[in-house]
């Protein structure tokens, strides 16, 4: 089985299910990045990029089976560069993986997909998302998102020519094995840290990590090819959240919350500055994440449930796996106040 984007927090999930199945797996690394969700494992490693079609073909040649996970994540509409860079590894590097796993028979793909670049009901966003809503173009996007309704525009050419492909539709990730750490592992990071001090309201569609694996894992083994599958644990906003961080870290949630309005206006200077001033400055509230949360969009996972039987767990869960892998593997919560948690299947693979 061939993996890209393994050393991220859905990869690294994956690729774990993987191998406790028994299933041998390559996985596509870049050398400068950082790889540490993969110490330790028993995979073969390839080293290339999917932006590099000669690289893909050499990389996936004697495989059976693709799970394409890598993409370039981000929430900011940063200068040309950026806008570029995320075009040529998202859309570009899709291409290129599902031309490659053409030309040498490597199989399936399953690709990732994102519900942020699946459509909604423009009269009541909060109407849950099926898989048949067109993503609307017609409004202020984020490049990511643009960029991941073009990678499903790439899988419907393939599969119309043939290509045995399925797209994995995945909703914001929680969970353990998040080694980068993730936009939510940071928050919830910082939150046990007392780093927190103010929070803005909204809502969005949230998946287990082990859930999004076990979808991406149904996909494989039961999707209809040229069809693409929501998976979702839970929409919870942000205070739910919050309530379950205090829960499992034992530190007390911020009661001071900042007007979606406020802080929408508030992210647009900032944003701009530090996306021309400080590149790789992280940025938890970007205005394309806000609006976002505004429009508390959930996700019918009924297609998902019905042709594959799909069953989601929960966000609890997903947050106390995560709590514990960031706090005993990561080392990231240094507050001695903070709750020790009990390790997770998780935390100590």
């Amino acid at each position: 089985m061939f993996l890209t984007g393994a050393a991220g927090h859905v990869g690294a999930n994956l690729v774990r299910r993987l191998l406790d199945d028994g299933v041998p797996v390559r996985v596509l690394l870049r050398a400068e990045d950082n790889n540490e969700a993969l110490e330790g494992l028993d995979v073969e490693r390839v080293y290339g990029d999917i932006r590099d079609l000669d690289a893909m073909r050499e990389a996936l040649a004697g495989c059976r089976g693709v799970y394409h996970v890598a993409a370039l994540v981000s929430t900011i509409d940063g200068n040309d560069a950026h806008r570029r860079d995320i075009f040529e590894s998202n859309v570009l590097g899709t291409r290129n993986v599902l031309r490659a796993a053409r030309e040498v028979e490597a199989g399936r793909v399953v690709v990732t997909g994102s519900f942020s670049a699946v459509g909604y009901d423009l009269d009541d966003p909060s109407t849950p998302t099926r898989e048949s809503m067109p993503f609307y173009p017609m409004e202020r996007t984020m490049p990511y998102e643009r960029s991941k309704a073009m990678v499903e525009s790439e899988c419907w050419h393939a599969a119309a020519a043939g290509q045995d492909v399925v797209v994995a539709t995945c909703c914001a990730v929680v969970g353990g094995n998040d080694f980068l750490p993730s936009r939510v592992g940071r928050t919830l990071c910082d939150f046990a840290n007392r780093k927190l001090f103010a929070y803005v309201d909204g809502g969005f569609e949230f998946v287990a990590a082990q859930d999004i694996v076990q979808g991406q894992l149904l996909c494989m083994e039961r999707g209809r090819s040229g069809e693409k599958y929501i998976f979702s644990t839970e929409f919870k906003t942000i205070s739910d959240l919050l309530d379950l961080f205090q829960e499992v870290s034992g530190i007390q949630r911020p009661r001071r919350q900042v007007p979606l309005r406020l802080m929408l206006a508030f992210s647009e200077v900032a944003s701009y500055a530090l996306s021309r001033l400080h590149p790789s400055y992280p940025q938890r509230f970007t205005p394309g994440a806000i609006r976002l949360l505004q429009q508390r969009r959930h996700a019918d996972t009924t297609k998902a449930r019905e042709e594959l039987g799909f069953q989601p767990t929960t966000i609890r869960a997903a947050i106390q796996d995560a709590y514990a892998f960031h706090y005993h593997q990561r080392n990231a919560v240094t507050n001695p106040r903070a709750k020790r948690p009990e390790l997770p299947a998780t935390a100590g693979e």
